[in-house]
C-alpha cells in the first residue's frame, strides 16, 4: 500500500528527535513515512519550532517543483528497438516510456508478449513491468495487430455491453 503525502505541518501533529546532526520527523498521523532531515551541526541549536519551519519550507519547495514538472513520455521512432536485454540479470529493460507490444500464442500455444522481434514468456513480462513499481500506467490501449504504430483515437464513453470485451 502506497504511504500517506506528508503534508505541511504543526507542532501538535509531529514528534522530532534528533540523531547527530538530523532530525526524525514523526507524523502522529498513521501511514505517513518518517523523514531523517540532515541538517548539519547547527542542529544542535534549533528549536523543534525551527526544524519543523524547515521541514515545511522542504515541503513547499518540492510542491513548487512538482507544480512546475511536465512529464513528456519519450517513444523510440518508428525501427528503434524499444526494449533491451541486459544479460547479467537476463532481464528485459524497456528503453523509453512507451512500449508497443502484440499478445499472441508461442508454437506451444503459451501466451507471448512480442515487442520488436522478441517473444516475452509472461514471466519475462511481468520481470521487466516488476522494475516498474510505482511508475503509473496512463493506459494501455488495444489496437489491431497492424495498427501498433499508430495512436487510436480515443474516445470517452461506457463500452457497448454487447460487445465489451471485443471493444477496441
Amino acid at each position: 500500500m502506497k504511504p500517506k503525502e506528508r503534508y505541511i505541518a504543526r507542532l501538535d501533529e509531529v514528534t522530532i528527535t534528533r540523531e547527530v546532526d538530523s532530525a526524525v520527523i514523526r507524523y502522529k498521523e498513521a501511514g505517513i513515512l518518517t523523514t531523517h532531515l540532515k541538517i548539519g551541526p547547527e542542529i544542535a541549536g534549533m528549536s523543534d519550532e525551527a526544524i519543523l519551519e524547515l521541514f515545511n519550507d522542504t515541503l513547499r519547495a518540492q510542491a513548487k517543483l512538482a507544480a512546475e514538472y511536465k512529464h513528456v513520455a519519450v517513444e523510440v521512432p518508428l525501427g528503434s528497438p524499444q526494449i533491451k536485454h541486459f544479460a547479467r540479470g537476463e532481464q528485459w529493460c524497456p528503453r523509453a516510456g512507451c512500449c508497443g507490444c502484440l499478445v499472441e500464442d508461442d508454437e506451444n500455444g503459451q501466451l507471448v508478449v512480442g515487442i520488436d522481434d522478441q517473444e516475452l514468456s509472461l514471466q519475462e513480462f511481468g520481470r521487466m513491468l516488476d522494475d516498474l513499481r510505482g511508475v503509473g500506467h496512463c493506459g494501455i490501449e488495444f489496437v489491431p495487430d497492424d495498427q501498433l504504430h499508430r495512436r487510436p483515437a480515443l474516445e470517452v464513453r461506457e463500452p457497448d455491453p454487447e460487445n465489451e470485451s471485443a471493444e477496441g
